[in-house]
């Protein structure tokens, strides 16, 4: 693996394309935004530990021009690799497990990297005089009262369950960002972010699409919770990285949070219907309990990201699920019934295709299969 001692000097800077700072950046959203910047002829400095990220993800960007990775945990102390990077115009916060088996897995660390390692952020984007975006959550919401979940509904939020760490770790994470906006220290962006799924999912990461998805193209028993009954918004990769791009460059104060998420509400056991009819899956259907505190209901209302962002999604369900099952179907070796004719990196022409941060080296460095295996 390449060493490198220094990102670039102030002079070629001057000279150089923008540069991100893009935590989480190996992750599931993260490498999509890394590479739709990349696309963009724009530099990234990926800075993830490798917690939650598939190496293969970084495999997919490295070597590309303008791109370079820092193997870090944000919650600790940023390293002189990041901090004196010059020319830092954009950072992004996307670091943070997000699904509830990997979040809950260690809560400590889930608070501290919402928290700590949100401010570590926040002052790298003050100190560079940078902007600054958070990816929160639709969980800030909690098992919601109203529906759909707009921007000023405050929650129903447990602060003392399992997914509190989550939940109010992103809580205040708003908060903190809120914060240093009124106080002149940073231009920040603020997304909510509902669920999200595309290609470089992680196979064993528990959210409901992948789940159900690789269950069926294993042959396995394919497992809901509870009855199926409950609600949730599904949004394609791609669309949610333009989202989070026109967010970061949209003119205004920044001083309200947006939405971001596919405003198509179903029932589990409906995208279990698709997941099903897709793959041609005949597997038995189990019922498990229901998770504490686990939403009944979930749906945005992005009424404020098409006034300010003139956004809204545009890839169906049908055609983003057939691009993921066609992903999966590799990533496992197997052979989806009907995936179509969809490639493996997600839907062509429909936008940018292609999401976290313990400690280990400091050096900022192109990411090679030696670290990755490392990191399995």
């Amino acid at each position: 693996m390449q060493q490198q001692t220094n990102i670039r000097t102030q002079d070629e800077a001057a000279a150089a394309p923008r540069l991100n700072v893009v935590a989480g950046g190996a992750g599931f959203i993260g490498s999509h935004l890394c590479r739709a910047l990349l696309d963009r002829g724009e530099a990234v400095l990926c800075l993830d530990n490798l917690q939650t990220a598939r190496p293969s993800n970084l495999r997919a960007l490295e070597g590309r021009a303008g791109f370079l990775f820092v193997q870090h945990d944000i919650s600790q102390p940023l390293p002189a690799a990041v901090t004196g990077a010059a020319g830092i115009a954009r950072v992004w916060n996307l670091a943070c497990a997000a699904s509830p088996p990997l979040y809950q897995r260690d809560p400590e660390h889930t608070m501290l990297t919402n928290v700590v390692g949100t401010n570590h952020l926040l002052r790298l984007a003050e100190g560079a005089g940078a902007r600054f975006l958070l990816t929160s959550t639709s969980e800030v919401y909690g098992d919601p009262e109203h529906h759909p979940q707009a921007e000023d509904y405050r929650g129903n939020v447990s602060c003392t369950g399992p997914r509190a760490c989550y939940d109010e770790g992103k809580r205040a994470a708003e908060a903190l960002t809120f914060d240093y906006a009124r106080a002149g220290r940073a231009e920040v962006r603020v997304a909510r972010i509902f669920n999200t799924y595309g290609p470089n999912m992680d196979p064993a990461d528990g959210r409901v699409v992948s789940n159900l998805i690789c269950q069926a193209l294993r042959g396995e028993a394919l497992t809901i919770y509870g009855d199926g009954s409950q609600t949730r918004s599904f949004c394609f990769v791609s669309d949610m990285v333009a989202g989070l791009m026109a967010l970061m460059e949209a003119d205004f104060d920044g001083m309200e949070p947006v939405n971001l998420g596919n405003p198509v509400e179903m029932t589990v056991r409906e995208l279990l219907g698709h997941v099903q009819a897709l793959t041609g899956t005949g597997a038995a259907v189990e019922q498990r309990p229901l998770p504490v505190d686990d939403p009944r209901r979930r749906r945005p209302d992005i009424t404020r990201a098409g006034a300010l962002l003139g956004w809204a999604p545009r890839v169906p369900l049908a055609e983003g699920l057939a691009a993921t099952c066609a992903w999966f179907a590799d990533e496992l070796g197997a052979l989806p019934h009907k995936t179509g004719t969809m490639n493996r990196d997600g839907i062509a022409g429909r936008g940018t295709p292609a999401g976290a941060a313990a400690p280990a080296g400091t050096e900022p460095r192109r990411p090679g299969r030696a670290s990755a295996a490392a990191a399995q």
